[in-house]
């Protein structure tokens, strides 16, 4: 029997609820994987040996990309480099790259294979994501030739980019974003003329991706959030690990909270040269992490996220980063600060020497702020409140301010700065603040073994860091990193005098 047309209406309406309600979330995948490496060689090998190698870790890939589908997940971001590492000349990764062309093109390479030049790689992820219904996130290289009559082309008459595309669950190429902030040891890869912007829209939010380094920059990564006002972003990486303030989990998901966005972060695994570390990333907190230096697992990753982050009734407020900093004096005097070094920046550091306390750090402009009580101090363990307000040069240039509770390597004061990995201080509270020039704050907190503490920290909107309970690990590092962006291209400024 036929429903009558009420009935029919009802239904279908009920159906158009169910899929506006079921767009309000979506389910997340970021693949680490531990990616298969070619021979290292200055000459480069056969364009069947490089597909071969690179068929090895798709298939890698694609295992991981069939169980995030069958687990319900609609989108899945794999690595930087992912598909054949990264140790090359310019010369020796020229028969891994294939040209991609414009999106506009409304290409499913899964169906159309000979449309355009060979394009084996893109195929084959093409299939996955049509075979699996999944939007697939990968990087690969892209090469375009040029000639004499562009003078910028280079002498072997082609670019060559660090490049991530997007295909959609029908396996239609739908973003391609070529890498604007290459790393120092990117000589295998052109700079874009012009930084890229890349958004596609979903039945789940506004995207956009961006890669590994372009991280700390403003274009286009602060571009297209503040911007273009994408909810989420697609961040592949082959991320290599620096205590306290620069490890993988620790500073994406303080991005992510920073910039009130979804953050989906798919490392490399390569523990020898510190790879490890992806998560996703709410702006809340973190829904899902993985850090592992013990092996060389891959681990998938899944997890739920608000397709409109901004909407959500956990949407933190907005931040006035340096209320609260600006309305109060001075906690401490400055005759116990000294100086050291953390990643080539000299810090202003003093020691929390008491068991609770308030105490004050200044360098230049900034002054940081903190209000603590340990949980029982440890004597062999030191703990000191910085501060930087200067440019860092060492691999990239790029203009900081940041106030920092950490722990010391050993208790000999010289040590503070360098890299630990472990502690045994819990603190029952801390607030940390700072009188910050920029509005761009990471805030984060980082426990003993490298680990997160989702949930377990607040930004009230005067700007400060607040533990909202003791915390439930020993603490490493409490940061409110600032980047200015606007004096990065400043000189150097010489550095301040070492206290006596």
């Amino acid at each position: 029997m036929l429903p009558s047309q009420p009935l029919l209406h009802a239904a279908v309406f009920a159906l158009a609820v169910l899929q506006a309600l079921a767009s309000d979330t979506f389910i997340a995948a970021v693949y680490e994987h531990a990616v298969i490496l070619p021979d290292v060689t200055d000459e480069p090998v056969s364009p069947d040996d490089a597909l071969a190698l690179m068929n090895k870790n798709m298939d890698v890939l694609e295992g991981a990309i069939k169980e995030a589908a069958q687990q319900g997940a609609h989108i899945i971001v794999t690595p930087e480099d992912g598909i054949y590492g990264w140790h090359f000349t310019r010369e020796a990764i020229y028969p891994y790259l294939e040209d991609i062309p414009d999106p506009a093109v409304n290409w499913i390479p899964c169906t159309d294979p000979t449309r355009f030049a060979p394009a084996p790689v893109q195929e084959r992820l093409s299939c996955m994501a049509r075979n699996n219904s999944i939007y697939v996130v990968a990087n690969m290289g892209d090469k375009k030739l040029c000639n004499s009559s562009d003078p910028s082309c280079p002498s072997d008459g082609r670019y060559q980019y660090n490049t991530d595309v997007v295909f959609d669950p029908e396996g239609k190429l739908v973003a391609r974003y070529h890498k604007y902030n290459l790393f120092m040891l990117e000589t295998q890869f052109n700079y874009p003329k012009e930084p890229e912007a890349v958004t596609f829209e979903t039945p789940f939010g506004k995207f956009g991706i961006f890669t590994c380094f372009d991280i700390l920059f403003h274009e286009p990564a602060v571009v297209l959030v503040s911007e273009l006002q994408v909810d989420t972003v697609l961040f592949p990486t082959a991320w290599m690990n620096v205590l306290p303030f620069l490890t993988a989990i620790e500073f994406h998901s303080a991005w992510a909270m920073g910039m009130g966005v979804n953050f989906l972060a798919a490392n490399t695994h390569y523990t020898s040269i510190s790879m490890t570390g992806s998560g996703i990333y709410a702006p809340d907190r973190a829904r899902t992490y993985y850090y592992n230096m013990k092996n060389e697992d891959g681990r998938l990753l899944i997890a739920e996220l608000d397709s409109h982050p901004r909407l959500s009734p956990a949407f933190p407020p907005a931040v006035s980063w340096s209320s609260y900093a600006s309305s109060v004096k001075r906690f401490s005097p400055n005759d116990h600060d000294f100086s050291g070094l953390i990643f080539h920046d000299q810090f202003t550091f003093t020691e929390l020497t008491k068991p609770e306390g308030n105490l004050t750090v200044c360098q230049k402009d900034l002054c940081c702020h903190l209000s603590y009580k340990m949980a029982g101090k440890q004597e062999d363990e030191v703990y000191v409140l910085g501060a930087f307000d200067g440019l860092h040069v060492v691999e990239g240039q790029y203009y900081l301010q940041i106030c920092t509770l950490l722990k010391c390597k050993s208790t000999d004061l010289n040590t503070c700065g360098q890299p630990v990995e472990t502690a045994q201080t819990k603190f029952e509270m801390f607030s940390l603040s700072g009188t910050f020039g920029t509005n761009y704050i990471f805030p984060g907190v980082l426990y003993s073994g490298v680990q997160l503490a989702p949930g377990e920290f607040e930004v009230l909107n005067d700007g400060r860091l607040i533990s909202k309970t003791r915390t439930t690990k020993p603490v490493i590092t409490v940061m409110l990193f600032g980047r200015w962006y606007e004096k990065d291209h400043l000189k150097q400024d010489p550095q301040p005098p070492a206290f006596p």
